[in-house]
């Protein structure tokens, strides 16, 4: 993919701008130690390139790398964690 992704955590989200579209992955953390991604979000331009896919995967990284645990408010999230198990060790139990 051409664009990179940039981390803009004031806002809490993962936002990538390509050929004059944006995509973003917005998150909150609820609590201490725990990021919810809570948004996911492709402009009609950028659909069915994997943008989606390379935010969750970055967001998803940065989790990894903050040693978060990973809950999925947004269905997207959700079903991409369920579809790699590579991320099922970053989920948060069950409330």
């Amino acid at each position: 993919m051409a664009a990179s992704i940039t981390h803009n955590a004031p806002d809490q989200e993962f936002t990538l701008i390509q050929d004059g579209y944006t995509a973003e992955l917005a998150y909150s953390q609820p609590q201490q130690g725990v990021i919810d991604f809570t948004h996911t979000f492709v402009e009609e331009g950028l659909r069915g390139k994997g943008v989606a896919e390379e935010l969750a995967r970055a967001g998803l990284a940065y989790a990894r790398q903050q040693q978060l645990k990973v809950r999925t408010s947004c269905e997207f999230m959700q079903h991409f964690v369920q579809r790699h198990s590579e991320y099922t060790e970053l989920l948060a139990p069950a409330e």
